[in-house]
């Protein structure tokens, strides 16, 4: 069978770790890629012993995240680790990294050294901030990309106790800025194929968090200029700030959405859990709000002037929320959705994380996929490529044991058996041994 796998043949140096560097470069590795994770002997990725299920296994968070990779344990501090990372380079297509700023210059890795070394290697890096930011020196994790992108004001309540700015759950700053790393390292391999040189790939958590705020940056334009948002739940009884506010659950957009309870349905949406809600929303083009009044039993409301215009609905936003609340609460989340499905207005289930992944529709290869790690841990489910191919299908193999592809690597860069013992010895794969103990 014709091995299509779009990165076959591109070799990878993966200097990063924890959550932003490693999604991206599981992903070259799922298209096909030769990742080569580099690991500090002896510790690893930072994830391999947070939030372990067990203290002596690797944690899911590092499984979901390093599958289909070598492990290649190394201290690039040392003159042989520097020795060897130098030859890897010189023969690798991509250089991926993470460090907060300033580490790889300082270990001698920078993109200008690893230019001279290889002017082939494309150097893709994850930093906070954009490099004209007042804040580009900063470390960066992810609450701190939302923050200061302004994801969290926009977030979360917009009245009472809770309206304070509130993360999003979505990993914004760390897997979406790998994403947004990866579609830049795959560009910079198309422009490689026509200037015959690599070049830098720089991608902030700040502008991949601030890439999916955009519509409130449209929003902030339209409140400059006129004073109101007329989609948000404040209007038009709430008097506006100067900065675009926290908007509960509403969609978005200029459509009327928002979510609503409904009865329990099932051990997997109790009412403690919390999560037996519905989403719906009513389009602004009439004979789609005809279709769900009449879904709903709401006719009346296609001849009250209060609601049957967008505009009008706009106006009436909180009795429009109180008597749709009314119709679903004697409903299951799934009755609404069949209801309203049926009727073609827009809807969906409130799904939780474990309704998500007991859900067996979804293990289709990409959506959700599981993962044989052998051993005590077996299978575990993660998310997949998330996007599919007409051609190719990935396959997702285990993440690798700590320095398990240490020898294999170090062999097919031409180091004997005897070098590699000495390397072991020296700390440059193996951790020093002082008095029987790990030298950390």
């Amino acid at each position: 069978m014709e091995n299509t796998a779009p990165l076959k043949g591109i070799k990878v140096v993966d200097f990063t770790e924890v959550q932003s560097g490693p999604s991206c470069t599981q992903m070259l590795a799922w298209l096909g890629a030769d990742v080569i994770k580099i690991e500090r002997p002896g510790v690893g990725d930072a994830t391999r012993k947070e939030l372990q299920f067990n203290p002596d296994l690797p944690s899911y968070y590092f499984l979901q995240l390093n599958s289909d990779k070598k492990s290649l344990s190394l201290d690039a501090k040392t003159a042989d680790g520097k020795a060897i990372l130098t030859k890897l380079i010189k023969e690798c297509d991509i250089f991926v990294e993470n460090l907060h700023p300033g580490a790889m210059d300082k270990l001698g890795f920078g993109w200008e050294e690893v230019h001279k070394l290889n002017p082939k290697c494309i150097y893709g890096t994850i930093k906070g901030f954009p490099l004209s930011s007042k804040y580009k020196d900063l470390k960066a994790y992810e609450p701190i990309a939302q923050v200061t992108a302004a994801a969290a004001t926009t977030t979360g309540w917009f009245e009472g106790p809770d309206n304070i700015p509130t993360q999003s759950g979505a990993a914004l700053g760390d897997s979406n800025t790998g994403m947004h790393l990866l579609i830049g390292l795959l560009a910079a391999l198309q422009q490689r194929n026509n200037t015959g040189e690599g070049c830098y790939v720089y991608q902030s958590m700040h502008n991949a968090c601030l890439n999916l705020c955009r519509i409130k940056t449209r929003d902030q334009l339209t409140l400059d200029k006129i004073g109101y948002l007329t989609q948000y739940p404040q209007y038009p009884d709430q008097k506006f700030g100067k900065t675009v506010p926290r908007s509960g659950n509403i969609e978005g957009g200029g459509v009327l959405g928002w979510t609503y309870k409904c009865k329990p349905a099932g051990d997997m949406d109790t009412a403690e859990e919390g999560n037996n809600y519905v989403y719906v929303i009513l389009q602004r083009g009439a004979k789609d709000f005809e279709a769900a009044c009449k879904a709903m039993g709401f006719e009346d409301w296609l001849t009250n002037p209060d609601f049957n215009t967008a505009d009008a609905r706009d106006r009436h936003k909180q009795a429009i929320y109180k008597r749709i609340g009314e119709w679903t609460a004697d409903k299951t989340k799934y009755e609404v959705t069949e209801i309203l499905g049926k009727a073609g207005v827009p809807v969906g289930p409130v799904v939780s994380t474990q309704e998500l992944m007991a859900d067996e529709s979804l293990y289709d290869g990409n959506t959700l996929v599981k993962i044989n790690q052998g051993g005590e841990i077996g299978e575990f489910v993660t998310v997949g490529c998330p996007f599919t191919m007409s051609n190719y299908q990935p396959e997702y193999g285990p993440a690798p044991e700590l320095g398990g592809n240490t020898e294999e690597i170090l062999t097919s860069l031409g180091y004997s058996a005897e070098e590699q013992a000495e390397f072991a010895k020296n700390g440059t794969t193996k951790p020093v041994m002082v008095d029987g103990k790990k030298e950390m």
